[in-house]
């Protein structure tokens, strides 16, 4: 198989019977929830429903029973990140916890640490942030200058992320930091670590968005202590771990559904006749869409068999950023409303709400730079 493979993924009669179960379940669950609430798509954070998710076993899925999971597969785990998204579902809460931090901890975590925190994530109780991009590095994540210096004991940690999803309302981050001496390998001497966000030395301040919403923080370091427990995997290969982690952050359905709600609520507005233009742009978003999923769905397939698809992952991410940032200019090219954050017209408000948003869907994960540099070397031409 050649690093840019999209071999179909297996065949799954139970991911499929789980689809219709899950449709049942979000059409009671969501419906109070207004077109502009579910716009809000992986970014709605609300605890309760994350608890609910996790009394229904649909948080950690693919884990180990003894670690709180259902020892389903990863295609099933797609269906449900798929219709949740698709229906608008609050699923901010436990999101990054279930999709990313669980699995490092599950793969590289000690014993202790898999029995304190993976049974919290699959219940919906257990939040977690990322702690991998810093302040003037822009998506150059070898360029980590938040510094763990080794004492007895443990790790002494100064420095600072930025861009930190739901810091604020998590209770713990996966942090990358440097532990080794500066070398000409940048990509040495990065440790992760486990922090607890209620420990003394962490300071976490807002960034709000352009709709004023607090979803990014920056996060700062002061004298942390670590304990030597608090390390994920083997000191020193942090960057090795972290790049691996990137394939679960990269290629899921939320890289192409961002702005799904905005392209149901056009169709909504265009009605049964749409006229030939129209029609032929809702087709083109359809089939870019479809093979979206396609590709998202293979990538699902590779982590079920055990591979590494951080190649594939990257093509699905930088093509998927395209589709949902071209969403809102075909909409208002469509349709004579003008997006207005306080409109009681649903098209018009969720139109505000994903304009609004549309520049940070190729910012978030890694830039198109940083994207296109990973399918570049792949493809061996640098």
């Amino acid at each position: 198989m050649s690093a840019f493979d999209f071999p179909p993924p297996p065949p799954s009669p139970a991911a499929e019977a789980l689809r219709a179960e899950l449709r049942g379940f979000l059409a009671e669950a969501l419906a109070a929830r207004t077109p502009l609430e579910r716009a809000e798509s992986w970014n709605g954070h609300d605890p309760a429903f994350s608890r609910t998710m996790g009394a229904r076993g649909l948080i950690g899925m693919t884990w180990p029973r003894r670690y709180g999971g259902q020892e389903r597969s990863a295609l099933e785990r797609y269906v449900v990140m798929e219709e949740m998204l698709a229906a608008g579902a609050p699923v901010a809460a436990h999101w990054i916890a279930d999709r990313q931090s669980g699995p490092t901890i599950l793969r590289l975590g000690h014993e202790a640490m898999k029995q304190a925190i993976l049974p919290r994530i699959a219940a919906g109780e257990c939040y977690f942030c990322i702690g991998m991009s810093e302040p003037d590095s822009g998506s150059d994540l070898a360029s980590v200058r938040t510094k763990a210096v080794k004492i007895a004991g443990g790790y002494v940690v100064n420095g600072a992320k930025v861009w930190t999803s739901f810091a604020h309302l998590s209770h713990y981050m996966i942090l990358l930091a440097r532990t080794g001496p500066a070398e000409p390998d940048r990509h040495a001497g990065l440790t992760q670590f486990l922090v607890d966000l209620a420990a003394p030395g962490i300071r976490i301040n807002p960034i709000l968005a352009p709709t004023g919403e607090h979803h990014f923080n920056e996060v700062v370091f002061t004298d942390l202590f670590l304990p030597e427990d608090a390390v994920i995997g083997a000191p020193g290969q942090g960057w090795q771990q972290v790049t691996g982690e990137l394939a679960f952050e990269r290629s899921g359905p939320e890289r192409f559904l961002s702005s799904f709600t905005l392209l149901v609520e056009l169709v909504r507005v265009l009605g049964r006749a749409p006229g030939d233009a129209a029609a032929a742009a809702l087709g083109r978003i359809a089939a870019h869409l479809i093979a979206l999923r396609r590709l998202s769905r293979s990538v699902s397939g590779l982590l079920e068999a055990g591979a590494d698809p951080a190649l594939q992952a990257a093509m699905v991410k930088d093509l998927g950023a395209l589709v949902e940032q071209e969403i809102p200019d075909i909409a208002r090219s469509l349709s004579e409303a003008e997006g207005d954050p306080a409109s009681s017209q649903d098209f018009a408000a969720v139109l505000a709400f994903t304009t609004m948003h549309a520049p940070s869907f190729s910012l978030r994960g890694g830039t198109r730079e940083i994207l296109r540099g990973i399918i570049a070397r792949g493809l061996g031409l640098r």
